[in-house]
């Protein structure tokens, strides 16, 4: 199974590299298929690369859906 998940920017770095932050792990990934990428925006991350960004209030809605898939499975 692949996943796809959000993750917020927090670092940005030469070429098209970037730090994102997802739950509290930090990860360097691969811009180079999305434009405009600031610190602060969420991204969709995919073996590496961000795929597309993501409205925060929908990168919000899922990762608390991922949050409560966690709990329901523990």
């Amino acid at each position: 199974m692949c996943l796809a998940i959000p993750a917020q920017v927090v670092e940005l770095r030469d070429g098209d590299s970037a730090v994102v932050d997802l739950a509290g792990v930090r990860k360097e990934i691969s811009l180079s298929l999305v434009e405009d990428v600031a610190v602060g925006d969420y991204v969709i991350v995919h073996v590496g690369y961000a795929l597309n960004k993501l409205d925060p209030e929908e990168a919000a809605k899922t990762l608390a859906l991922f949050a409560e898939i966690g709990t329901a499975t523990a």
